[in-house]
């Protein structure tokens, strides 16, 4: 009888610590879902700002080309990047693509100072304060992003975790990196 008795308390036990196992890997399981799920949603957010940043660009080049006569191959270049941009497959290559159409929206805006009546129409202030509002809030979305990656990567790679995450195809998510040309110091030269 204390025979059966032990028996019985260790197939509870048993028992407890299987349900105890089974409940711990579908937490672990659910918490890796819906921290990838949360990626996905980050990446989704700047994909749209990149998208409505793109729909800009037309106006731009539109308002922008009776007025900069001699500055053809600027427009003609944002508008290539615009057509690369929506074709970038994953996130390194749309942020080398998105850092190129950043780079040509400034010269563009920068080559606009030496056009007195560009400036002063009222369609291109608009275009420039939409579009420099998208490129704040495209950072911001990056750093969402870049921080849900580094929660997701951290956890898939920590153990006990890194184990579920290894039987269930948990794979690395990439980063949101600036492209290598834009990392480099910045080259002023002083007049003199």
């Amino acid at each position: 009888m204390a025979f059966e008795v032990a028996l019985i308390c260790c197939g509870g036990v048993f028992i407890g610590l299987l349900a105890l196992l089974v409940f711990y890997l579908f937490s672990v399981y659910n918490g890796l879902v819906s921290l990838r799920n949360n990626i996905d949603k980050a990446w989704a957010n700047i994909d749209v700002l990149l998208k409505q940043r793109t729909d800009l660009i037309p106006n731009l080049v539109e308002t922008v080309k009776g007025y900069m006569k001699y500055e053809k191959q600027v427009l003609t270049d944002i508008t290539a990047l615009r057509t690369s941009i929506m074709g970038a497959q994953g996130p390194q290559e749309t942020a080398t693509h998105s850092e190129a159409i950043s780079a040509a929206l400034k010269t563009i805006f920068a080559v606009s100072e030496k056009y007195p009546n560009l400036k002063a129409n009222e369609n291109f202030l608009k275009l420039q304060e939409q579009l420099s509002s998208m490129e704040n809030q495209i950072a911001d979305r990056r750093e969402f992003y870049n921080d849900a990656v580094m929660l997701y990567n951290t956890r898939i790679k920590s153990v006990p975790d890194s184990i579920i995450a290894a039987m269930f195809h948990f794979t690395e998510s990439e980063y949101f990196k600036a492209a290598e040309e834009e990392k480099k110091a910045v080259q002023v030269k002083m007049g003199g």
